[in-house]
């Protein structure tokens, strides 16, 4: 699964990251949750820990702590959400 996520900094800085491999692998790691758990609903603490981690795998300056990157956190929001299962459409219906 893939997320674009709009990351909103309290110091006015905007920007968009998109979840990987490594990320989704990060915060099951983090937070003792499976992958398929997500289709269940996702918490702002999932969310911020999958920004945090795609911040700083794709070159955004963040600190050094989880919590330390929170305080920073003004507005998060989930952009778009791909799935890595294809859908019907995709393999004509098979």
């Amino acid at each position: 699964m893939k997320l674009t996520l709009r990351v909103k900094l309290t110091d006015g800085e905007t920007y968009e990251v998109q979840t990987n491999l490594f990320v989704i692998i990060a915060w099951e790691r983090k937070m003792k949750r499976r992958a398929s758990d997500l289709s269940n609903g996702i918490g702002m603490e999932d969310l911020a820990f999958m920004a945090y981690e795609a911040s700083r795998t794709q070159g955004h300056a963040v600190p050094i702590s989880f919590d330390e990157f929170i305080k920073k956190l003004e507005d998060l929001e989930v952009v778009e959400t791909e799935s890595s299962v294809p859908t019907q459409e995709a393999t004509g219906g098979n």
